[in-house]
């Protein structure tokens, strides 16, 4: 089940987004690293529905595992604007 953590201030709205398993992990490809680590990407268990409502209203996201592919069918990224380390697939999203 996907975390879902939600920042806001005066003008931003940072969500945050991953699959539960992968928080505590470190995977890392040539030059490449993600540490997946609790205190940013620890948040409540959500939905996927929960997720992309919060993705709508983001300004800022950070995505890592199955929520990249829902992203990108639902139109938040594009596919050759995701990064996989070790399979594991990691996307950012900035709206301006």
């Amino acid at each position: 089940m996907p975390r879902l953590r939600v920042v806001r201030t005066a003008k931003e709205v940072l969500v945050i987004i991953c699959d539960g398993e992968l928080i505590g992990k470190e995977f890392r490809q040539g030059e490449l690293k993600l540490k997946i680590d609790k205190s940013f990407y620890g948040g409540k268990e959500a939905s996927v529905e929960e997720c992309l409502a919060a993705l709508r209203e983001a300004t800022i996201a950070n995505m890592i595992g199955s929520i990249v592919e829902r992203a990108i069918e639902e139109g938040f990224v594009d596919r050759e604007n995701v990064i996989q380390i070790r399979n594991v697939p990691h996307a950012q999203m900035v709206r301006m």
